[in-house]
């Protein structure tokens, strides 16, 4: 997985959410060796393409994915 990209990390993720969460947890780890080998420190993801890109579901995904050790930020 260390030839993925950071665009292909998070369509998995995507994908992942679209799927009821199958191998979340994998796409995630997946998604913060990315950010490491790139040197970034979070990951930016559009809350309409989201299953609940509302406020609750967005803080769901934020506390998450920062027990599992990455940072999201949604986009404007």
């Amino acid at each position: 997985m260390s030839d993925l990209t950071l665009n292909q990390a998070i369509d998995a993720i995507y994908a992942s959410l679209a799927n009821n969460n199958d191998e979340l947890d994998a796409h995630i780890a997946a998604l913060k060796q990315v950010l490491a080998r790139e040197g970034l420190t979070e990951a930016t993801f559009e809350p309409a393409k989201l299953a609940q890109g509302n406020r609750q579901g967005r803080k769901i995904m934020q506390a998450y994915f920062k027990k599992r050790g990455v940072t999201v930020a949604f986009a404007a």
